[in-house]
């Protein structure tokens, strides 16, 4: 019987982005998505473990393998070698089982990734009590962003109930290839002409005011100063007032919000009324193949703070609630590609501070335990970072602020 060659297909821009970050920093695991849920209740092992089997088979991505050719072309394909088994550790015996989890999770997720010769994702179950597990998962940017990880998520937890004869199965993912296609087809088509111009007409006239980072500048081996916080109840009572008085979403008035405070509240600001651009992770997927794919598809869109004034709060955050939605109607077309067509030469990108990321992501449901999820690593960061965690409908926020050292 012939051995079936394995399909090549070319990187994605945001992929080669994070290709580029690797070559530039071999020795460090800057570029880490990891998540850990933890469960607890009566849990079916053999159906939790027959779950996570067929999720990790389904998606195809987290068997990619990267190869480059002579020409100095980077190529990757589906290698079914690279699905990632399942590792089981029972820390029942541990004096403290918790912490013995976050070490065994700690010490993988610090563990610097080989792109051209190694598996880019793990995953892990830990047994810590009777009644208490730990689902540990972590993949790379390459191939997964944060919505990718929560779509993983779902799919175990659903396969979980179906197997305990709470549900059906539903559909499996679907293949990378497809994706991959509809990419390629976009980059051809009329729409991407169109994204491409309203860009560049909205980025022009603010080239200045964008800052730019040499690849291979940052430093990522310095650890972030950072400060984490838990707004509350009535935090959270007063954004949902404020959001319907604004006919806005909870999540799109919290990022706008936190946009306003750092263009009018900063005190290093030398002109309060100058543009500030800040950066947003947009999921890009409304529409697309990729809904149900899980992989790396989020893009960074640019909004430009123009503060003018004696401006009424509510006045200045409704007009950026319409440049935002304008910005999404165009937001398939790449950061990578916004750098490009404003005349970043090779070897730059924009730098992205202050982003702004608010993940409204609820732990999966699983029937008759207590679901927590953990994120343990998000991906890179420089420059001055705001991130809220929540779950779909608002509640439960936690905040984190990071910022680099250096600047």
């Amino acid at each position: 019987m012939r051995e079936e060659r394995p399909e090549w297909h070319p990187l994605t821009a945001g992929q080669m982005d994070f290709w580029e970050e690797f070559v530039f920093h071999p020795d460090q695991p800057v570029s880490t998505v990891a998540h850990c849920l933890e469960l607890q209740g009566p849990l079916d092992e053999s159906a939790l473990i027959a779950a996570l089997t067929q999720a990790v088979a389904e998606a195809d991505t987290l068997a990619l393998r990267f190869g480059e050719t002579p020409d100095g072309r980077v190529r990757q394909c589906v290698d079914p070698g690279r699905v990632p088994p399942l590792v089981r550790h029972d820390l029942r015996a541990e004096p403290d089982p918790w912490d013995a989890a976050r070490a065994l999770m700690r010490a993988d997720i610090d563990a610097v990734l080989d792109l051209r010769r190694q598996p880019l994702s793990a995953q892990m179950l830990l047994r810590l009590r009777e009644d208490r597990w730990a689902w540990y998962f972590r993949g790379h940017h390459m191939i997964l962003d944060g919505f990718g990880m929560s779509l993983i998520e779902g799919r175990v937890a659903r396969l979980y109930a179906h197997a305990t004869g709470q549900g059906d199965a539903g559909s499996p993912f679907g293949r990378l290839a497809d994706f991959l296609a509809e990419d390629a087809a976009y980059h051809a088509s009329a729409a991407c002409a169109q994204d491409r111009a309203y860009w560049q007409d909205q980025l022009g006239p603010f080239r200045a005011a964008l800052p730019v980072l040499r690849k291979g500048a940052e430093d990522y081996g310095t650890a972030p100063m950072r400060a984490t916080f838990t707004p509350g109840p009535g935090f959270e009572r007063d954004l949902q007032a404020g959001a319907a008085r604004l006919r806005l979403s909870w999540a799109d008035t919290l990022t706008l919000l936190s946009g306003a405070w750092l263009a009018l509240h900063d005190p290093d600001r030398a002109d309060p009324l100058a543009p500030l651009p800040i950066w947003l992770p947009y999921m890009s997927r409304m529409g697309s193949v990729s809904a149900n794919i899980p992989a790396m598809v989020v893009n960074i869109l640019p909004l430009i703070i123009t503060p003018q004034r004696d401006e009424p709060l509510p006045a200045l955050l409704d007009r950026l609630a319409r440049d935002l939605r304008r910005h999404r109607r165009h937001g398939r077309y790449r950061i990578e590609e916004m750098a490009r067509d404003c005349g970043l030469s090779a070897g730059h990108r924009f730098h992205f501070t202050p982003l702004i990321n608010v993940m409204p992501f609820a732990p999966p449901v699983f029937p008759g335990l207590m679901a927590k999820r953990h994120v343990l690593a998000a991906g890179p960061g420089d420059g001055f970072n705001i991130s809220f965690l929540a779950d779909g409908a608002g509640a439960g926020i936690s905040a984190a602020i990071e910022a680099d050292p250096a600047t």
